[in-house]
């Protein structure tokens, strides 16, 4: 497509017609898989996202560099193909799916029935800050080493997107150990991993900066899997517009985190993302905490 505007237009639709993946994926999960092991699956689905988000950006970088980025888009429409055929013959289908016969009205009032409640806010509003700071990181990180002194070439740069490997073990490994110290516990402890992980790109040692890189994906992995296992939970009934509002929260941080950020790298540049973007979880988890404890303290 030669037309910028019409890539644009195009990637739009694109976009639309992903988000609403994860959303069924999510309630599939919660509908199909036993109570007990929902935060486990749905860990090992985000390993997935997290494997198919690193396989998928390397390999952009390696055909960017050695044919051309049409050549990527090619090779990523054709697997998409095979995918979409597969998942087609292989996934199981529902044995606990209820279809409902509420109108489109209803429907809505079920989204607003979510967006009462507290608890469920809360889940949203840290799904958009995760990613806000995971997104911040990963767009801005190709201008920083390209520039000097790194000087590193994309394809070069694209192996750093291994650190996403760790996603992949770290998000089933988080819903492992949620049932044995609760979820709660462990998302904290995957957000202030998040946070470390973060800081330590600020390092001018291109090693340092690689291994930051993987513990951040190892906190955000965790902390992302449980937030999105605990949707699923919390939620009594209409589990897909929970599950649907959650991805909301969640491209909402995605578009804050690559676009919304651009005046504070231009301003500030690498140190400036950084200290924000390591900063806003905790501050997050910090005001989330002060808000239960004056809740507590009104009802006592």
């Amino acid at each position: 497509m030669e037309s910028f505007t019409w890539f644009v237009v195009l990637r739009l639709i694109q976009g639309f017609a992903l988000a609403g993946v994860p959303a069924a994926a999510l309630a599939y999960i919660s509908e199909e898989i036993d109570r007990k092991d929902i935060a486990y699956a749905t860990a090992l689905y985000i390993s997935s996202n997290a494997l198919g988000g690193m396989i998928g950006r390397v390999l952009a970088g390696y055909l960017s560099d050695h044919f051309s980025w049409q050549t990527a888009f090619l090779v990523f429409g054709i697997t998409g193909l095979l995918l979409f055929a597969a998942v087609l013959l292989l996934l199981p289908k529902s044995l606990h799916f209820r279809p409902s016969d509420l109108s489109f009205a209803k429907d809505i009032a079920g989204f607003l029935f979510h967006l009462k409640n507290p608890s469920l806010l809360v889940v949203f509003g840290l799904g958009a800050v995760l990613q806000i700071s995971f997104t911040g990181i990963w767009t801005y990180l190709p201008f920083h080493l390209e520039a000097p002194p790194y000087s590193l070439t994309l394809q070069a740069i694209s192996y750093f997107f291994f650190a996403y490997g760790i996603g992949v073990v770290g998000s089933p490994l988080a819903g492992r150990t949620a049932e044995r110290f609760g979820l709660r516990t462990v998302r904290r402890a995957g957000v202030v991993i998040l946070s470390l992980g973060i800081l330590m790109t600020l390092s001018s040692q291109v090693w340092l900066i690689a291994v930051g890189l993987c513990v951040t994906c190892l906190g955000f992995f965790t902390a992302h899997s449980l937030t999105a296992a605990s949707v699923g939970q919390q939620a009594a009934h209409h589990k897909g517009s929970a599950s649907s509002l959650y991805l909301v929260a969640y491209y909402i941080g995605v578009a804050a985190g690559s676009s919304l950020l651009s005046p504070l790298w231009t301003a500030g540049g690498w140190n400036a993302l950084v200290l924000f973007t390591a900063s806003l979880p905790m501050l997050y988890l910090f005001a989330v905490s002060m808000y239960r404890k004056n809740a507590a303290s009104a009802k006592n």
